[in-house]
């Protein structure tokens, strides 16, 4: 209207049509239009003072007291053009195409484009975005949370809400977990791609540290293990903008609904277990994908089988398995570590850098793409996984000591010697300890007899000689008691007093 009363005063000043066209940036034969009719309703510059915009666009655009524009033509039922709409391929120039073909004398495609905007400004902001079947889903937790009761101590503990909404159909999928962490934050996609029975082009997380290792208007870096369970599905990782709310407003309404639709429902039930707690959610769900949308007229879930199933990418045979990735260096004794376990490598590549991917049954260590390295994960026992073909030659055989080897080899000369090892092992703090003294013994008894071995190994127990020194001292001294001419023992002297002297 504004427009409308310069366009009048420039005419009213002798400005021919042609420079009005030009002043006001519109079209020459606008110009004419509205002036012609103005002059057919009498109204000429200066306007009445009282004259409002209302009531002039009611003297120019109405005929017979109706208003022209909207009504005067066929209009398509916008509510099913704004479903073909999202659909792959499909442009406002082709609905009116179609539209023009069943409607000649129907609305040029300005106005067409015109009036479809204009229900569009009537749709919530979750329905009047424009997103492509099997373009986008968008996820995000739900900043409330689900109260869960301990059945044997009473204890709340709050799970949180994962909250996922496909772009094209608002197809909602939801579910709680017990942390927003990397396992949960992954099995929870796993889970909605299960439930959607397909997967779309790509994923609009926002900046959750599970999802995005660094947030950048730019540059996101994507979390490892977050961009492999991608890779493994074929699926895009697209984060939200930082501080840009228009960039996942979809899930931003879709949490609100879920928020109302789920929690505000299931406020007054008591649950006892998460799994409980998803069996309600699930039927929550079902209403929410069942409800039909007031202005388009149809549900959620018809949305979602009627232009997005389709166009959905197929599901890989299995399911992705959690794994989480993470960048470690070897260290000298050719281990790294996780969770405060370590593995073994091969002991060339000590000091390097390995990419360590670890499931809930395996560890596997990558150097440069090429796995060099797999153990069973550890959660208790033994904090050293070594595998004898990851050492050095000489640190090999040093691994295949072990207690029940060296008892063994005692054994084979004799029980005595068996003892003495026994009494060796267990005279250290840490068995290990000993195994170098019954190497040393193995050492000293491999070139004599083996009565003699067994008599060297009997009295070492019995004067507690249990270091390879004593049981050498003991050997020469059997070895000079051997070879000599005098009695081993004096039987009757003057300067023993025998027995009954303690009498």
């Amino acid at each position: 209207m504004r427009q409308l009363r310069q366009m009048l005063r420039l005419a009213g000043s002798g400005t021919s049509s042609r420079e009005i066209a030009v002043v006001l940036g519109i079209a020459r034969s606008t110009v004419q239009d509205n002036l012609q009719r103005a002059a057919a309703v009498g109204l000429s510059w200066p306007l009445p003072g009282e004259l409002t915009d209302d009531a002039l666009a009611n003297k120019l655009f109405t005929r017979n007291g109706v208003k022209q524009g909207t009504r005067r033509r066929v209009e398509p039922n916008w509510a099913d053009l704004a479903v073909e709409l999202k659909k792959p391929g499909v442009t406002l120039l082709i609905l009116w195409e179609e539209y023009r073909g069943s409607h000649p004398e129907g609305y040029g495609y300005s106005r067409f484009c015109e009036l479809f905007r204009g229900f569009e400004q009537r749709l919530s902001p979750t329905m009047r975005q424009e997103h492509a079947a099997g373009d986008k889903v968008f996820v995000d937790y739900s900043g409330k949370k689900i109260p869960i009761v301990d059945r044997k101590t009473g204890e709340i503990r709050e799970a949180e809400i994962f909250v996922a909404v496909l772009g094209a159909s608002s197809f909602t999928y939801a579910e709680a977990t017990w942390t927003q962490t990397l396992p949960d934050w992954i099995g929870s996609h796993v889970r909605m791609f299960r439930f959607f029975a397909g997967v779309p082009r790509l994923i609009v997380p926002d900046n959750l540290k599970s999802g995005v290792s660094r947030a950048s208007f730019y540059d996101p870096e994507i979390n490892r293990s977050y961009g492999m369970m991608a890779s493994h599905y074929g699926v895009g990782v697209l984060p939200a903008r930082p501080k840009r709310p228009r960039d996942k407003s979809k899930v931003e309404n879709g949490v609100r609904f879920a928020q109302s639709a789920i929690l505000g429902r299931l406020r007054n039930q008591t649950f006892f277990s998460l799994a409980e707690a998803n069996a309600a959610i699930s039927q929550a769900l079902d209403r929410i994908n069942d409800h039909v949308m007031r202005r388009l007229g149809v549900s959620r879930r018809q949305l979602f089988e009627s232009i997005e199933r389709t166009a959905l990418a197929s599901l890989p045979v299995e399911d992705y398995e959690f794994a989480e990735w993470r960048l470690v260096r070897v260290s000298t004794d050719y281990h790294v570590e996780f969770k405060s376990f370590f593995y073994s490598v091969p002991h060339s590549l000590i000091r390097q850098q390995v990419d360590l991917r670890a499931t809930a049954r395996t560890i596997e260590i990558f150097h440069r793409g090429k796995r060099v390295a797999v153990h069973q994960r550890r959660y208790g026992g033994p904090r050293h996984g070594t595998d004898p073909d990851h050492m050095p030659s000489s640190h090999r055989r040093y691994a295949e000591w072990t207690p029940d080897r060296f008892r063994r080899w005692g054994a084979s000369i004799g029980p005595q010697t068996e003892g003495l090892v026994i009494a060796i092992l267990a005279s250290r703090p840490h068995p290990e300890q000993g195994f170098r003294t019954c190497l040393g013994v193995l050492r000293l008894f491999r070139d004599i007899e083996r009565n003699r071995a067994e008599a060297v190994s009997a009295r070492a127990v019995e004067i507690g000689g249990l270091n390879c020194k004593s049981i050498a001292s003991l050997l020469a001294n059997h070895k000079a008691a051997r070879h000599s001419t005098e009695p081993t023992a004096v039987v009757d002297h003057a300067n023993l007093r025998g027995p009954d002297y303690f009498h």
